[in-house]
């Protein structure tokens, strides 16, 4: 009886702290420090109504800036492949990434390789968390966080659920001070178990996401919500 007891409160247990982690946004001990700054993060809703954190300058008006300098997107810190996250797939997910999100800023303003007096000045990264939590199974990619969670069903199958997760900011170039920061957490597709490989495919509507929200971000709706 007192087994069965034990059994039960460690399973509410184990739910509650997955719910905990379900959040679908990240959480500041996931924070890469990528962006020097992460004071002033709110939690709202994109353009296409996904969660995401984001900061706007209250000052901040998109007429007065006519151009865009592009940094390519990289990962924060370096990660390092492992057998489910291998290096061919984070060359593809990193490829990829640069190539839809620079397309989609591109028909925001157009893209100039030196900033000016109107300019924005992008960066970008695909980030991480740092450490492991009790209760899932992480495969991280040192510690990149495309991470792969763990969800131990009740038939022993475990599941996995994956993360990319994104910071970025737009910084006016003549002030050097940051305009617009963004930290995201989007959810790719499910793994069939541990040993089932993640590729470019797995992750690719998280990056199609990410991009269409760029194009279509609107400062002054967001300022209405």
């Amino acid at each position: 009886m007192r087994t069965n007891t034990l059994f039960k409160v460690a399973a509410l247990s184990g739910l509650l702290f997955l719910a905990g982690c379900a959040s679908k946004v990240a959480q500041p001990d996931q924070y890469s420090g990528f962006l020097k700054d992460y004071s002033g993060l709110q939690e709202t809703k994109s353009a296409s109504g996904l969660p995401t954190l984001r900061w706007i300058d209250p000052s901040y008006d998109e007429k007065k800036y006519d151009s865009i300098v592009w940094n390519n997107v990289t990962y924060y810190p370096v990660p390092k492949p492992t057998t489910q996250v291998g290096q061919r797939t984070l060359d593809d997910i990193l490829a990829y990434v640069n190539t839809t999100m620079k397309t989609a800023i591109g028909k925001r303003k157009p893209i100039v390789a030196t900033p000016g007096p109107r300019s924005l000045i992008f960066r970008g990264a695909i980030t991480g968390v740092s450490s492991q939590k009790e209760g899932l199974q992480f495969y991280e990619v040192v510690p990149v966080a495309l991470v792969i969670a763990g969800t131990q069903m009740a038939s022993g199958h475990r599941t996995m659920d994956t993360h990319l997760y994104f910071e970025g900011e737009l910084i006016d170039a003549q002030t050097g001070k940051p305009v617009i920061k963004v930290v995201r957490k989007g959810e790719g597709k499910e793994l069939n178990n541990q040993n089932s490989p993640m590729t470019l495919a797995t992750l690719k509507k998280v990056v199609d996401d990410m991009a269409a929200d760029a194009t279509m971000f609107d400062v002054n709706q967001t300022a209405k919500k």
